[in-house]
């Protein structure tokens, strides 16, 4: 940072693997919360100009480790803004699925349809928000532009789709007819939601101005002295490897978490509360 003085920070390194992440949530914590952290106030002191997070929509009414710690990270951004050098603007987008990026399911699909099937779906009632890789992009610029601190931007993306429905269109359009390709629903993983929202329950959405980008607009605000002593009571649960603590820590810093409960094979046998 103080080497090459950036003008604008993209901050995407997360770990965002849901389930994987639902046994591993020390190592989430250190990576999506304490990772942010860090970045964002080697940033300030870089007197960085503009510093955007890349979010999810697994960070609203979280029910995943991973979602609830991208949750932490916006309060991070949002924090930092009320609290920094005032010179660094910080501000957040909440992405849904990006169709043909690092990860997307849709490449997977096609792999599976040219091999001859099964392609495999969590859940026949399983839904999602998708957008293109241009979409993704126009919205991060927009909110690099539009920024003046602390903002969580999010696409107006319409309805959600049905990830069966898609599948049986890429069958068709594959060439194939669906008695030819099978589709075979293997369960939700630990951590997934059936459907996904762009905005929580203790939020609201104004119009910017911009054509489908939505600004979020939370109804309380955060105490910054409360919050510094949860992510640092978080991160020495994280860092000592403290499973139970993390899942309590992360319950208290977002009450909207409603966690499944913690990792089996974990040796804690206590739900998160």
């Amino acid at each position: 940072m103080n080497e090459y003085r950036p003008s604008i920070v993209f901050h995407a390194a997360a770990h965002k693997h849901v389930p994987l992440m639902e046994i591993s949530p020390c190592e989430a914590v250190k990576n999506n919360v304490l990772g942010t952290r860090v970045l964002a106030e080697a940033a300030c002191r870089a007197e960085v100009e503009r510093f955007i997070l890349i979010s999810t929509d697994k960070a609203v009414n979280p029910t995943s480790v991973m979602g609830v710690t991208k949750r932490v990270a916006e309060l991070i951004i949002q924090s930092k803004n009320r609290f920094n050098n005032g010179h660094t603007v910080f501000a957040a987008v909440r992405f849904g699925n990006v169709l043909g990026s690092n990860g997307s399911a849709v490449p997977r699909f096609l792999w599976q349809i040219k091999a001859g099937g099964p392609v495999t779906v969590t859940h026949p009632e399983m839904r999602r928000f998708f957008m293109l890789i241009p979409e993704a992009v126009q919205l991060v610029l927009h909110a690099t532009a539009l920024a003046r601190g602390g903002e969580i931007y999010v696409l107006e993306m319409g309805e959600q789709i049905k990830v069966v429905d898609m599948v049986r269109n890429l069958i068709r359009l594959s060439g194939f007819s669906a008695e030819e390709i099978p589709i075979t629903f293997t369960g939700v993983r630990p951590g997934e939601k059936l459907y996904e929202e762009l905005v929580g329950s203790d939020e609201t959405v104004e119009p910017v101005g911009v054509s489908q980008v939505l600004r979020v607009i939370p109804k309380q605000k955060m105490d910054g002295d409360i919050l510094k002593r949860q992510l640092a009571d978080l991160e020495k649960f994280a860092l000592r490897g403290d499973i139970t603590g993390v899942i309590d820590q992360l319950c208290e810093i977002v009450p909207t978490y409603a966690p499944d409960g913690i990792p089996s094979g974990s040796g804690v046998t206590q739900l998160a509360k």
